[in-house]
């Protein structure tokens, strides 16, 4: 199995996926997987693609993730996994299409305008 990179994105955030066969150790940007991620509600969220396709403990993640904030960088990082596993096992895209894994969230920041103080908020309006 080849060393291919999957890439998985979430409003600002990328998050680069090696996958390789070995006994399930996350690494996030080099470090340990605890104090990257530190909420535990974001870890079971980038390991659910696992444990839905029964493969938990088969690889190692090692995540390439930048931009955005942490529950952005999870969900990334879980969309990247997902596609890694497709490619492991193409058996697995109904599995994960059905939990909603393989779906890029395409809700972003919606820009500033000019001649407003937000994307929609107006400043007050004086008739005089």
């Amino acid at each position: 199995m080849a060393d291919n990179i999957y890439v998985g994105r979430r409003k600002t955030s990328v998050a680069r996926v090696i996958l390789k066969e070995g006994s399930g150790k996350v690494s996030v940007n080099g470090k340990d997987f605890e104090t990257a991620i530190p909420q535990s509600l974001n870890r079971a969220d980038i390991l659910s693609p696992f444990r839905v396709t029964s493969t938990e403990g088969v690889y190692d993640v090692m995540v390439n993730v930048d931009g955005g904030g942490i529950t952005g960088q999870a969900q990334a990082i879980r969309l990247g996994i997902s596609r890694a596993l497709i490619e492991i096992n193409p058996e697995f895209r109904t599995i994960l299409r059905k939990e909603g894994f393989l779906t890029r969230d395409p809700r972003m920041v919606e820009r500033k305008k000019y001649g407003q103080p937000k994307a929609r908020k107006r400043f007050q309006f004086s008739k005089r």
